[in-house]
């Protein structure tokens, strides 16, 4: 009787998983009008956004009240992911009316 436990070679925990994709492509989802954050997948891009403590803070307080609140299980990043689309829906939408715009001509010029 052999005690060693069987175990998964190398090949298999390091294979390539590749990254999980909606079935809709970019220009499908903006045509039928519905725009998604990407949800829990690996993604491929990266970028680097500073927010303020301020900000930081109010970002976890929705985190925690989608949670508490909804029973709703999401982080920061798809939070952010799932807000990104939804202004970006709005500007497709409204264009110029859009609250992205209005917003950024309320900003002071640097």
């Amino acid at each position: 009787m052999n005690r060693r436990a069987s175990l998964p070679g190398a090949a298999e925990l390091f294979r390539s998983t590749g990254a999980v994709r909606s079935s809709e492509s970019p220009r499908e989802a903006s045509e039928s009008g519905i725009r998604r954050g990407s949800g829990r997948e690996k993604h491929d891009a990266k970028i680097t956004v500073y927010v303020s403590d301020d900000e930081l803070i109010e970002l976890e307080r929705a985190r925690l009240g989608l949670r508490a609140k909804h029973a709703l299980v999401a982080d920061r990043g798809r939070i952010v992911r799932e807000a990104i689309a939804i202004m970006l829906a709005d500007l497709d939408e409204h264009g110029d009316e859009s609250l992205l715009v209005r917003r950024l001509r309320q900003e002071p010029a640097r």
